[in-house]
């Protein structure tokens, strides 16, 4: 079973590590465009789907369940929502290499040790010391991946940066984290929908409908801000129509799928399953984002000294993953 679940957490990883690649090659759209039909798909339109088709009676799955864990789902996941807005900024004014390593180091340590603290799993035995020496791994592994990308825009420093720019990497960090703790909370609900007879997977999927609508808001309202703003709703009728809405399609599929397995995957993992999940996943998405970038030439003109670095940080990433694997024993 646990084999299985981490089966599951690698594909999870995966599939969150591709989902944004095809934003490289969206032709016309701004932002705003990409961003709504990305998360109409991946926070509305699939998980409401899915769980009206697997769960017929999910409104008794959610009457079952504790008001504080249903409140949870919900109320975290509004809150991750402006975790994805805060990214944004944070690109925009330290650039994509150190904003990945600021936000996804600060989400991978808090989802990681903040559901121990929570659910009083916390102890000093050996596996949860091999978790911590493999959190800890992480964030050192995302800082050189950082470092690397630093070396490599060099010739061409973020004007912007500032302190606003680490506030919100902070920011996004923290409310990113917030999502794995908030479905750490919210596991009732699939302990209520196991006893109403569902599978663990499906009764999983209860919690993500709750909390990617919660998102969903923050997301879309945003999107719509802008598109009234820049006057931008106009391209989603431009040329190659059928292209740039399939690929802004093709996000949410990943992205969603990726989510999805992750809360498959929890549950094989053991009693510490969200804290040995989350990192191993966001290594995982990290890697393959980064596979992605040398594919699409983020690398090609970096220097020896920069693809050294970034050599170095995936192994760093590789060994995390092995110690979160191997706190599972």
């Amino acid at each position: 079973m646990v084999a299985l679940g981490l089966f599951f957490t690698l594909l999870s990883g995966i599939a969150n590590g591709l989902f944004s690649a095809p934003m490289k090659i969206i032709p016309r759209w701004k932002w705003e465009n990409i961003w709504m039909v990305f998360s109409l798909t991946a926070l509305v339109t699939i998980p409401t789907a899915l769980v009206l088709l697997t769960v017929p009676r999910v409104h008794q799955v959610y009457a079952a369940s504790p008001a504080a864990a249903v409140a949870a789902a919900f109320w975290f996941g509004f809150a991750w929502g402006f975790g994805a807005i805060f990214f944004g900024l944070t690109v925009q004014r330290l650039g994509v290499s150190l904003a990945n390593s600021l936000v996804i180091g600060l989400s991978s340590a808090l989802g990681s040790l903040v559901p121990l603290f929570l659910s009083g799993a916390l102890r000093l035995e050996a596996r949860q010391l091999v978790l911590f020496l493999g959190v800890a791994t992480f964030l050192v592994g995302v800082a050189v991946c950082g470092a690397a990308g630093r070396l490599r825009d060099a010739a061409a420093p973020a004007s912007g940066a500032s302190l606003g720019g680490y506030l919100f990497a902070i920011a996004a960090g923290v409310l990113s984290a917030v999502f794995n703790i908030g479905y750490s909370l919210a596991l009732p609900i699939a302990d209520a929908g196991t006893r109403l007879g569902y599978p663990q997977f499906l009764a999983t999927n209860c919690i993500w409908l709750l909390m990617l609508l919660g998102g969903s808001i923050p997301n879309i309202l945003y999107c719509g801000y802008l598109l009234v703003k820049q006057n931008s709703a106009k391209l989603f009728f431009g040329p190659q129509v059928p292209k740039t809405w399939g690929l802004g399609v093709l996000m949410g599929l990943l992205w969603t799928t990726g989510i999805f397995l992750y809360g498959a995957a929890t549950p094989l993992l053991g009693d510490i399953g969200p804290s040995i999940g989350w990192p191993l996943s966001l290594a995982v998405a990290l890697m393959v984002a980064n596979l992605m970038g040398v594919l699409l030439g983020e690398w090609r003109q970096a220097g020896q000294a920069a693809s050294r670095r970034m050599r170095a940080g995936i192994l760093m990433l590789l060994a995390a993953i092995l110690c979160c694997a191997l706190s599972t024993q």
